[in-house]
C-alpha cells in the first residue's frame, strides 16, 4: 500500500492476490487547492504492474474541473504505459464533469500553487522592494534632468499648473493643519503642565512647547498631513490619466509628463510646505500658550518672553529647513506611484494607498536622518 497525502486528499493503492488488476481509492477533495501537491506526484507515476488499473472514486467529497482534468490526465498516462485504466464509483454529477473534460469541453483550472515557504517570501518581497527602489531612483533622475532643462528657459515653467497646485496643496490645507497643530499644542501643555506644577517649573511649559513644536513636531505633523491629503491626489490623479491614456496621448504629441504633471506639483509644493510649517508652529504655540495659561497661570506676556529665551533661532532653522525635503519626498512618490499605475481603477486605489503609506515612511526616515546630522553639528 502507498499513501500520497495533500492538504485534501489521499490516495490507495490496494492489489489483490492474481496481481491482475489493482485498485485505486481516491478520497477526499479533489480540488484546485486539494491537488497542489499530489499533482506532481502523479505526473509520470510508474504504476504496478498490472493489467487494468481500476481507479475508485466513490470516497471523493468534492470535486472541481482541475481535479476532473487530473483524474483524465492519470488514466491517460496508465494507458500510455500498456495497461487499462478505468474510473468508477463517482457520483453522477462528478462522472458528467468528468465526461466534459475528457470531451475538452470544459477546460481545466491551473492546480493552485503551493504555499511559499517563510524564505522564499522574504526573497520575494525583497526582490520586489529592490526593484520599485530602483525604478524610484530612475525616475527622480528624470525629474531632475528635466527641471535643470526649465532652468535656462522659465518660460516653459508651468505656471498655471503650478499656481493651481500652490492653491490647493497650500492654501486649501491651511484649515486642517492649523486646527491639528493647535490641538496638538493644547496635548502637549496639558500633558506637560502636571509634572511641571509638581516642581515649581510653570514657566518651562514654554520650553516644552515650543521646541517641541517648532523643532519636530510641525514639520513632521504637516508632512504626514499633505502626505495624505496631496501626496494620494497626485497619485490618483496621474494614475486615472495613466488608465483613460491620457499619458500616452502627451508623449504622441511631444509633452513631457514629468514636465507637465510632476515638476509643478514639486516646485508648489516645495514652496507650500515650509509656509504650512510655519503656521503650524504659530497655531500651535498659540494651543499650548491658552493651556498654559489655563492650568498653570502663564500669562500670554510670561509665555512669549520665556519663548524668546528657549528656543532660539537655530532651533526654528532646523524645524523649518526640513520642510523642503519632506516636500520633494511627498511630491515625487506621490507622482511615482501614480505612473506606475496598471490598466484598472482597482490599480489606482492600490497605488494610492501606497503612495500615503511610502510618503509617511520615507518622511519619518528623513527626519530621523536630520536628527542625526543637527546632533553631530551639534545644532
Amino acid at each position: 500500500m502507498t499513501a500520497y497525502h495533500s492538504a485534501k486528499l489521499l490516495i490507495r493503492e490496494d492489489a489483490d492476490a492474481t496481481a491482475q488488476a489493482v485498485r485505486v481509492s481516491c478520497s477526499g477533495a479533489w480540488t484546485v487547492r486539494g491537488i497542489a501537491a499530489l499533482e506532481p506526484l502523479l505526473r509520470g507515476m510508474a504504476w504496478p504492474d498490472a493489467a487494468e488499473i481500476e481507479i475508485d472514486g466513490s470516497a471523493i467529497s468534492a470535486l472541481d474541473t482541475a481535479g476532473a482534468w487530473l483524474l483524465h490526465r492519470t488514466a491517460g498516462e496508465i494507458e500510455r504505459q500498456g495497461r487499462r485504466a478505468r474510473v468508477c464509483g463517482l457520483r453522477p454529477a462528478f462522472d458528467t464533469l468528468l465526461q466534459l473534460v475528457a470531451a475538452g469541453s470544459v477546460a481545466p483550472l491551473a492546480a493552485a500553487p503551493a504555499p511559499m515557504g517563510m524564505l522564499e517570501n522574504v526573497g520575494r518581497q525583497t526582490w520586489r522592494a529592490r526593484e520599485q527602489f530602483s525604478a524610484l531612483l530612475a525616475f527622480v533622475g528624470e525629474c531632475s534632468f528635466s527641471l535643470l532643462q526649465l532652468f535656462p528657459q522659465p518660460l516653459r515653467i508651468r505656471w498655471r499648473a503650478l499656481f493651481h497646485n500652490l492653491q490647493s496643496a497650500g492654501f486649501e490645507a491651511l484649515p486642517i493643519v492649523g486646527l491639528l497643530s493647535f490641538l496638538l499644542g493644547v496635548v502637549i501643555a496639558y500633558q506637560g503642565a502636571d509634572q511641571l506644577r509638581r516642581f515649581g517649573a510653570n514657566v518651562y511649559i514654554a520650553d516644552l512647547v515650543g521646541l517641541a513644536m517648532l523643532r519636530e513636531l510641525a514639520p513632521l505633523l504637516t508632512a504626514i498631513i499633505v502626505a495624505g491629503r496631496s501626496g494620494s491626489a497626485y497619485a490618483a490623479q496621474i494614475g486615472t490619466m495613466k488608465v483613460t491614456e491620457e499619458i500616452d496621448a502627451l508623449r504622441t504629441i511631444g509633452i513631457a509628463p514629468q514636465e507637465l504633471l510632476v515638476l509643478p506639483k514639486v516646485l508648489a509644493l516645495v514652496i507650500a510646505l515650509p509656509l504650512l510649517t510655519v503656521f503650524a508652529d504659530v497655531t500651535g504655540l498659540l494651543g499650548g500658550m491658552i493651556m498654559a495659561r489655563s492650568k498653570l497661570d502663564v500669562g500670554f506676556d510670561v509665555f512669549i518672553n520665556r519663548l524668546g529665551d528657549a528656543v532660539s533661532v537655530s532651533s526654528f532653522l532646523a524645524g523649518l529647513v526640513k520642510a523642503p525635503v519632506f516636500a520633494m519626498i511627498i511630491a515625487l512618490v506621490g507622482c511615482f506611484q501614480g505612473f506606475r499605475v496598471g490598466g484598472s481603477a482597482d490599480s489606482v486605489g492600490r497605488q494610492t494607498t501606497l503612495s500615503v503609506v511610502q510618503s509617511i515612511f520615507l518622511v519619518i526616515v528623513a527626519d530621523a536622518l536630520f536628527s542625526v546630522v543637527f546632533n553631530w553639528l551639534d545644532i
